[in-house]
């Protein structure tokens, strides 16, 4: 994640891929506990949905992408609804490109989070916009999850959730359905779209291979040859790390110091 690195190489299997910097971007996911992040990033990654609860410390997955001959990467964040060390939480925002907010429909406390949540994001990006000069927009999406229970147990009406998008049109609201795979699809491609990424990234939109065809992302392998009909395919790596907090520390401090600002510049702190 080093920002004057012009490429980021991810290895894995028998393939080892350079993904443009430019092109390689982080999703961050957050919300309470309970409400559906890990489903959502499950059915984003493979399509399926798991039954059994499992509490989330910080998971970490990457997926690439070639798109009509261009290399993508997307690193995903699926961060803990405990949040016990706020500083990971504030850095994971920092490092953040995109964002996904998850509640549930049938919890008030969840909803109420993902609203101290957001204000915190634009706080955090705020900060780092005013110290980088960059007039990025920051593409996020608030989501609320189980749509497919009874309505005689929700507790957070649809309007209260676009009240929160309704003043930025880099922000959408979106009421999905992990479980039953209802608006996922639909949420991702609406993301990627206000973040200006192809739309082949969402998870409707392109191929899967598996790790085993890895060196189809070689532009000269024979596996290229056999799928060049494609305009689009994607690869979960097995073998992805998350970058350390140190290296997230590098990237935060080269965007401030870059273009020649000054090291006297006041930080932009993490705690």
């Amino acid at each position: 994640l080093q920002d004057q690195a012009m490429m980021k190489t991810m290895s894995g299997g028998n393939c080892n891929l350079n993904v443009p910097a430019k092109n390689s971007y982080r999703m961050v996911v957050l919300g309470a506990s309970r409400v559906g992040k890990s489903s959502i990033v499950s059915r984003f990654l493979n399509g399926r949905f798991e039954d059994q609860y499992t509490p989330t410390i910080e998971d970490f997955h990457r997926k690439v992408y070639n798109i009509r001959g261009d290399m993508y990467q997307l690193d995903i964040l699926d961060t803990s609804g405990n949040h016990p060390f706020p500083a990971m939480r504030r850095l994971s925002i920092l490092t953040g490109d995109v964002f996904i907010l998850v509640f549930s429909l049938d919890n008030r406390e969840s909803f109420d989070e993902v609203k101290r949540l957001q204000k915190q994001i634009l706080e955090v990006k705020s900060c780092l916009k005013n110290k980088t000069k960059e007039s990025a927009d920051l593409p996020m999406v608030i989501c609320g999850n189980k749509n497919d229970h009874s309505e005689i147990f929700r507790k957070v009406r649809s309007d209260e959730g676009e009240n929160l998008v309704s003043s930025d049109e880099n922000c959408a609201y979106f009421e999905v359905s992990a479980k039953k795979n209802t608006n996922v699809d639909e949420m991702f491609y609406v993301l990627f779209s206000m973040a200006k990424l192809p739309h082949e990234m969402s998870p409707a939109l392109h191929r899967k291979i598996s790790i085993q065809y890895g060196d189809a992302f070689q532009p000269k392998s024979f596996r290229m040859r056999r799928v060049k009909d494609m305009d689009a395919y994607g690869m979960i790596s097995p073998f992805a790390r998350r970058p350390s907090v140190n290296s997230d520390l590098k990237y935060i401090k080269s965007k401030v110091l870059r273009e020649g600002q000054s090291r006297e510049r006041e930080k932009c702190t993490i705690q």
